[in-house]
C-alpha cells in the first residue's frame, strides 16, 4: 500500500491525455518521486510523461502513480562497462543477440515474479499500453538468444536521443548484460546519447551506470528529445553475435529506416 507524506501528488483527471503533468520540483520527497496519480496508459499520455522524464509505475490494486525520483540513475551508451569475466562471455559467442524480434515474449518475461519480489509491476494493462507503443515503432525490445532460446533481454522507449529503459530479465547468467551491451552498441551507433535506467541497482552501477540529479536528467532529456531517431522496427532480420571490438562502432549505416506510416516519437540483478 502507497503510504503517503503531509502533500498529496497531482490527481490527473482519468480519459484526458491533453491533460497537463506538473512540473517534476513538484514530485514527493517521500515515496520519492511520486508525482501524479491518475490518467491513463494511452500513447498520447505515455509520450507527453517521457519526453518530461516521467515514468508510470504501480502494482494490481493501486491507481496509476506517475514518478520522477530525485536524483535519477543513467547511463551513457559509449560508458558502458564491460567487465573482464564479460569480456570473456562475448568472445565465446555464447550468445545470438536481435531487437525487436519477439516483443511480446520480452515484455511478458519481464512481467514473471522475481525471486525476491511477490507479484510484479507489469500488469495486464501496463503491457498493453507497451505493446502499443511498439507497434508504433516507439517501444523496443533485445532479446537475447543461447541455444534457440530466448535466455535474456530487456525493453524500453526510444525517444529523440533518448532510451529509456523499463525492465530487464535472464534465465542464464549474465544474458541481460550482454542486452545491455548490444542495446549501448546500437545506441551509440545511432547518435543515442542516454539511457534512462530509472533507479539505482548494483547491476546497474557496474555496468557504469550513475545517478544525476533531477534537475540535470530532466534538462539532458529536453536537450535530446527533439532529435531525430530511428524509429518503426528495430529487427534488421539478422542475428548478432557481439563481440568487444565491434561494441561501438563508429558508422550508423546498420541504422534502421522509419517505417512508412509510423509516428516519429515527438512526444534484482536484472531489474531496470
Amino acid at each position: 500500500m502507497i503510504r503517503y507524506a503531509n502533500t498529496m501528488p497531482y490527481l490527473l483527471a482519468p480519459n484526458d491525455p491533453s491533460a497537463a503533468f506538473p512540473d517534476v520540483s513538484e514530485a514527493l520527497a517521500e515515496p520519492d518521486g511520486l508525482l501524479a496519480i491518475g490518467g491513463d496508459l494511452g500513447v498520447a499520455r505515455l509520450i507527453s510523461a517521457y519526453r518530461q522524464g516521467i515514468f508510470p509505475w504501480f502494482t494490481e490494486g493501486d491507481p496509476i502513480l506517475w514518478w520522477s525520483p530525485d536524483p535519477r540513475t543513467i547511463l551513457l551508451p559509449h560508458e558502458v562497462r564491460v567487465s573482464r569475466s564479460l569480456r570473456k562471455l562475448l568472445r565465446k559467442g555464447k550468445f545470438g543477440v536481435t531487437m525487436d524480434r519477439d516483443f511480446p515474449a520480452v515484455i511478458n518475461a519481464c512481467a514473471e515474479p522475481r525471486a525476491d519480489t511477490d507479484g510484479t509491476w507489469l500488469v495486464p494493462e501496463m503491457i498493453g499500453a507497451y505493446r502499443a507503443l511498439h507497434v508504433r515503432g516507439i517501444a523496443h525490445s533485445v532479446e537475447v538468444w543461447h541455444e534457440g532460446e530466448l535466455a535474456g533481454g530487456l525493453y524500453g522507449v526510444a525517444i529523440g536521443g533518448c532510451f529509456f529503459g523499463e525492465s530487464m530479465f535472464t534465465r542464464v547468467d549474465n544474458a541481460s548484460k550482454v542486452a545491455l551491451v548490444h542495446l549501448c552498441r546500437r545506441l551509440s551507433a545511432w547518435g543515442l546519447e542516454l539511457v534512462d535506467c530509472q533507479v539505482l541497482t548494483g547491476h546497474l552501477i557496474r555496468m557504469g551506470a550513475r545517478q544525476v540529479p533531477r534537475a540535470r536528467f530532466t534538462a539532458m532529456v529536453e536537450s535530446l528529445r527533439d532529435r531525430p531517431s530511428p524509429t518503426g522496427s528495430w529487427d534488421d532480420g539478422t542475428m548478432s553475435y557481439p563481440l568487444l571490438s565491434d561494441v561501438f562502432p563508429t558508422d550508423a549505416a546498420a541504422a534502421p529506416k522509419r517505417a512508412a506510416g509510423t509516428d516519429v516519437a515527438t512526444g534484482a540483478d536484472d531489474a531496470a
